[in-house]
């Protein structure tokens, strides 16, 4: 069965976090994805873990792509760009504000070559406004956004989270807003321009925090591992020093876990006797359960709490939680283990070896049980990838005085190491916006899954643009 977005073709145009995991939960789904990198590479490429030359955190945020190197300060890497939009669907880029129209690639100039075209911009404080143009990472996105004045216990400094959280969230509306547009495009005929701010992506994550504020006119404050409305809703630490969390977000489930716990005679307690209640008088509820928690072993009282129907877990490092198997019947679903020597250098199914060392995390959250498993492969710099895919090659001809970019339809073999030019002896040239890759024999060409934005066949693209 064919992804959900196959067919789809989108470019890539942003580095680090938010802008490529958007573009990867694009791929998951099917999309061709193609990443649109400067000669110097994406900078996650520098991040470690490296192995064998390879960040395999950038394999991680960056798998099922394909990588084409432009330099956009040349005049032939902004034509061959225009022609790739002028028959894709999908613009993703993660500039800082302004950047791209500098270069003649922003929205307008992408829709004046292609009016049903989704552009998507990613930034830390959106297009528009006094700070558009201020500088924002992950971690003072989360400062701005007040995400991490909830965070940490009460009276003392603020606790970074210890996921990217602003990057992730935007990740996530990137990818929402891509995919309302191209449902719009399909519908309407008419492209779409997304704006997405990491800062408006965190306020509006934090949903309950910001009501509450609009509603009492009160900051909400930092409630260490306590929930904002509920308990017992938190973490408890066990008699063998592990820490478990339990939530009882109704009475019966409350009912249940005072049970487990041996404490039956206060379930009719007039104080713990609705969800308001419960929370109106959690000191008093914690003096009783807190103590019964740490009488037990983690994993006896899980089981307990399990048996019981109580929502719970104990709290796994990554090591632990490599081992889960959702299902040990799904290709998508396998569990994560570091690369050991005798693994095969590449495989087509995610959370196995990648390219020769680095593995990709099993990051599916999206399961498609119809469509099987992910590719799981990250491109080289300026490198296509994964087995059957189609390669872009960009060839710098100078006997024609032209420069063409050639989309060939072959059978490509995954590349399986590290250094993309050796392997296809590419070189730099003066006169060359874009790097010299040998052109594969002409083949005859195939369709391409129809999208709601193309019906066209993927053909070789452009003539002379030198």
């Amino acid at each position: 069965m064919a992804k959900p977005l196959a067919g789809v073709r989108v470019i890539e145009l942003a580095n680090f976090i938010a802008g490529p995991l958007a573009g990867t939960l694009l791929a998951d789904m099917g999309a061709d994805v193609l990443k649109v990198e400067p000669p110097q590479g994406d900078m996650g490429r520098a991040t470690p873990p490296i192995r064998d030359g390879e960040s395999v955190s950038f394999v991680a945020l960056n798998r099922n792509k394909r990588s084409l190197v432009l330099d956009l300060k040349r005049p032939q890497a902004i034509e061959i760009l225009l022609k790739l939009a002028r028959i894709s669907d999908v613009v993703l880029e993660a500039y800082r504000p302004g950047a791209l129209d500098k270069l003649g690639l922003g929205a307008a100039h992408v829709k004046a070559v292609n009016p049903r075209i989704i552009y998507t911009s990613v930034s830390g404080f959106g297009q528009s406004g006094p700070d558009r143009r201020r500088a924002g990472v992950n971690l003072i996105i989360e400062a701005f956004s007040g995400a991490l004045s909830v965070t940490g216990e009460p009276g003392k400094m603020p606790m970074r989270p210890g996921v990217q959280t602003a990057d992730v969230f935007g990740a996530l509306f990137a990818a929402y807003a891509t995919l309302a547009g191209l449902v719009g495009a399909a519908r309407n005929g008419e492209g779409r321009i997304a704006d997405v701010s990491l800062v408006e992506a965190s306020i509006a994550a934090a949903a309950w925090e910001v009501a509450e504020y609009l509603e009492t006119g009160k900051v909400p404050q930092p409630l260490g591992n306590r929930h904002r409305l509920n308990a017992p809703y938190q973490l408890f630490e066990t008699k063998d020093v592990r820490h478990l969390a339990i939530g009882t977000p109704n009475d019966a489930l409350f009912a249940r876990l005072m049970q487990v716990l041996g404490l039956d005679a206060h379930v009719g307690d007039a104080r713990f006797s609705s969800y308001s209640k419960r929370k109106a008088n959690e000191d008093a509820l914690l003096a009783l359960v807190e103590p019964a928690v740490q009488g037990r072993g983690c994993q006896e009282l899980e089981q307990a709490l399990l048996v019981a129907g109580v929502p719970c877990a104990r709290v796994n490092n990554f090591k632990e939680v490599s081992a889960f198997r959702q299902d040990a019947h799904d290709p998508q679903s396998r569990p994560l283990r570091p690369r050991r020597a005798r693994d095969r250098p590449a495989c087509t199914h995610a959370g196995r070896a990648l390219r020769g060392g680095a593995r990709s995390a099993r990051l599916f959250a999206v399961r498609d049980p119809g469509s099987g498993g992910g590719r799981g492969y990250a491109p080289g710099d300026g490198e296509g990838s994964g087995s059957g895919r189609r390669v872009t090659t960009a060839d710098t001809r100078e006997d024609e005085g032209s420069c063409r970019l050639h989309a060939a339809f072959s059978t490509s073999r995954p590349i399986v190491k590290n250094s993309w030019r050796r392997r296809l002896g590419c070189r730099r040239t003066r006169s060359s916006s874009i790097s010299r890759i040998p052109c594969p024999p002409p083949r005859k060409s195939m369709p391409v899954p129809a999208c709601a934005n193309t019906r066209r066949r993927f053909r070789a693209i452009g003539s002379g643009c030198g």
